[in-house]
């Protein structure tokens, strides 16, 4: 609450002392002493020599303007310090002083303390303006506490007649609401602008736009541009910015571009933030090329790109798989004049390393010391996920050593150590793994859930349950929860050494523990129940994940779909297939797959072929199984006609006739009629060869020699 008395007008006193710089003592002050200080600081020390003293205090207005000049230095600490002292002398503040105090406290964070020096202001006889109010609601605003510059604010408004507020105190509590994400009530405030005195001016539609679009409102802050406009007010760049950062971070570049031609034609000059956002937009979908003329445009408008500017296009050039180019980037850079910095260099790094080049990695990181740039920790982990990502865990286990070394100016952190072991852990090579943890730990790092539950899942791995339940329980009794990724570890590996019992009770806990099973983990249960012909376990699963609005995705049916298939309900299996495609999900090879194979076995040849064709003008390619399992299908039938129509179909798809179906078709010959003209059906095929990836093309009567050669009996006719 504002009290009445702090609004009431008064005469602010007038003074006959100059306002000095320095301090000036009394005449009765020693000699020693009476010298005029050469700086700020040399005041602040002067001040506190003599303010306790023997000889006379500094005089009211050498303190007061002492205050103010520490004021305006943005020495705010000092500022109390200095007035603490002088309250303690009794010295009396001018209201330039108090009004220090009061911007003091509010850029210290102690709003409630400046409210305190309005009542020393009335108390002195001086006048409240509406500045000093502002700067108090700015204190609140900035500090988060929107309900008491709220409350301020209404007080205000009741005692308008004395000190009304202006359109500084709207734009004040406007921003201190959007920071406080209240955007609701800086709406209302905005509204009341527009039907009051207070007109809403492009501070106020600046803010609100920024804060539209970071709450992810991008469409409200359109409108109030289209509206701004309107009003006769020009947007500035940072409002403009500010939407094209949106829209790019949301991956809607044309809408970003769009936005800066806008800007072009209203004759508004962009700032190196705009070219800074659209650049990483561009980069970040691709568009390098874009992204580099940007750079090219913005430096003929006469902008110098910073070090932030260039870093956006290097993350964005590595980002998409093109280090060379951010390599280049660097160089140029160097040529302008700007220094790379270490973030800049760590998005090199760390480029190179997802292109499996570690070792040009590492040459950079040393041109990067060259420089005088030291590597930072997040550097040398780069590295080390990068040789642990590309199976170099011995170079890794060295770097290791470096970095542990007493003499190494960078120490590893917890991450170092999980990529070390994560690594390890895919190669196999758990004992080391287990050392470099009780390493660790010897180190004083306790490591965190992410490092239980790669050792979890490394132990898992090699079935030795024992050894990751206990893992589970050290992790829990050190304090670390559990997190999805751990459950999804400890329910996937139960599943796959067949203890279903166990993962389901874990699933179970996962789910009381308020952590949301994601599709992976229904999907793992779900394909446990079907190989243990618990079909309507997984059918149950199936239809609550389906219930919980999970997004079901297509591994899900055709784990359902191969269940019902293996149970003999292949009425189910076609409603399934029907559901997908109402779904709009698209089968995949896998889901044509299943079926084609279980309808052949199942002797619905008929089905297992038309599936076939519609899997075929899908764009979907059979694989070996598919067509081993359609041939059989046609040889136990006899359906002479499919087959050799089958065999066509799979020479003109340039299918590659390897030792699988080489035999199937010779298995298929054997059961056709036997005054079938083998040597005229025959298309020609691909054969599959050890020494090259392509395929060679086999003559009829080649493959008939062949043929001829496994099966003499059949007794087939090969030209000579």
């Amino acid at each position: 609450m504002i009290p009445k008395l702090f609004l009431n007008p008064r005469l602010l006193p007038t003074s006959s002392s100059t306002t000095v710089y320095g301090l000036h003592k009394s005449a009765s002050a020693s000699a020693s002493t009476s010298h005029t200080p050469h700086s700020l600081s040399d005041a602040v020390s002067l001040f506190h020599r003599t303010i306790n003293g023997p000889n006379s205090p500094p005089s009211e207005p050498a303190c007061n303007s002492l205050i103010d000049n520490l004021c305006k230095a943005r020495q705010h600490d000092v500022v109390v310090s200095v007035y603490r002292k002088m309250a303690f002398a009794r010295i009396s503040p001018s209201f330039i002083s108090l009004a220090a105090l009061s911007e003091s406290f509010v850029n210290t964070r102690h709003p409630n303390f400046a409210v305190g020096v309005l009542g020393l202001m009335i108390k002195h006889g001086f006048w409240v303006g509406v500045y000093n109010i502002n700067l108090v609601l700015k204190g609140f605003s900035q500090s988060g506490q929107c309900d008491k510059a709220m409350d301020f604010f209404s007080q205000m408004k009741k005692n308008s007649d004395h000190v009304a507020p202006n359109i500084v105190t709207y734009n004040t509590l406007i921003t201190g609401l959007c920071k406080a994400k209240r955007l609701v009530e800086a709406r209302a405030l905005f509204e009341e602008m527009k039907v009051g005195e207070n007109k809403p001016d492009s501070v106020t539609y600046n803010v609100l736009i920024d804060y539209f679009c970071k709450n992810g409102e991008a469409c409200e802050g359109l409108i109030l541009l289209e509206e701004m406009e309107r009003e006769g007010l020009k947007a500035d760049a940072f409002l403009y910015s500010s939407l094209i950062s949106y829209f790019c971070g949301q991956g809607d570049v044309e809408r970003a571009r769009e936005l800066f031609d806008d800007m072009l034609r209203n004759r508004v000059s962009p700032c190196v933030v705009t070219y800074s956002s659209l650049m990483h937009g561009l980069s970040k979908i691709g568009r390098w090329r874009e992204a580099s003329d940007m750079l090219k445009d913005m430096t003929a408008r006469g902008l110098r790109p910073d070090v932030v500017t260039y870093s956006v296009l290097v993350d964005g050039l590595c980002k998409n798989g093109r280090s060379e180019d951010a390599i280049k980037v660097l160089d140029m850079m160097e040529q302008r004049g700007e220094e790379p910095n270490t973030l800049t260099y760590n998005a090199v790094v760390n480029g190179l390393c997802k292109e499996r080049r570690v070792e040009d990695a590492f040459r950079i990181v040393e041109m990067m010391a060259k420089k005088g740039k030291k590597p930072d920790v997040v550097t040398y982990n780069t590295l080390m996920k990068g040789l642990c990502g590309a199976g170099k865990v011995d170079e890794a286990m060295d770097l290791l050593k470096v970095l542990m070394s007493d003499k190494f100016h960078m120490k590893p952190n917890v991450r170092t150590f999980n990529y070390l072991i994560q690594g390890l852990c895919n190669k196999g090579r758990l004992p080391d793994a287990v050392r470099v943890h009780s390493t660790m730990v010897e180190m004083g790092f306790l490591g965190n859930i992410v490092t239980y539950t790669i050792l979890i899942e490394g132990y898992l791995s090699v079935r030795k349950l024992i050894k990751a339940l206990e893992l589970w329980k050290c992790a829990v009794d050190s304090g670390f929860s559990p997190n999805a990724i751990t459950y999804k570890v400890l329910i996937i590996g139960l599943c796959k050494m067949q203890m279903l019992s166990i993962a389901k009770g874990l699933f179970i806990k996962m789910k009381d523990y308020g952590i949301k099973p994601t599709v992976v983990y229904y999907n793992a249960l779900m394909a446990s129940l079907c190989r243990e012909d618990s079909l309507e376990q997984a059918r149950s699963l199936f239809q609550e994940m389906r219930n919980l609005n999970h997004d079901v995705d297509v591994v899900s049916f055709n784990i359902i779909i191969n269940g019902a298939l293996r149970a003999g309900d292949t009425k189910h299996a076609k409603e399934l297939l029907s559901e997908m495609l109402n779904m709009d999900l698209i089968p995949n090879v896998v889901t044509f797959s299943i079926l084609i194979n279980s309808f052949s076995k199942l002797g619905l040849l008929d089905e297992a072929m038309s599936l076939y064709e519609k899997m075929v003008s899908s764009g979907l390619v059979p694989d070996v199984c598919v067509f081993v399992t359609l041939l059989k299908g046609c040889g136990s039938k006899g359906d002479t006609k499919k087959f050799i129509s089958l065999l066509h179909q799979m020479a003109d798809k340039n299918v590659v006739l390897n030792s699988t179906l080489t035999s199937t078709i010779l298995e298929c010959l054997c059961l056709m009629p036997s005054d079938l003209d083998v040597e005229k059906i025959l298309p020609k095929f691909s054969q599959h060869s050890e020494l090259t990836s392509k395929g060679t093309t086999n003559k009829c009567d080649e493959f008939l020699m062949k043929l001829n050669d496994v099966h003499p009996e059949l007794k087939l006719f090969v030209a000579q």
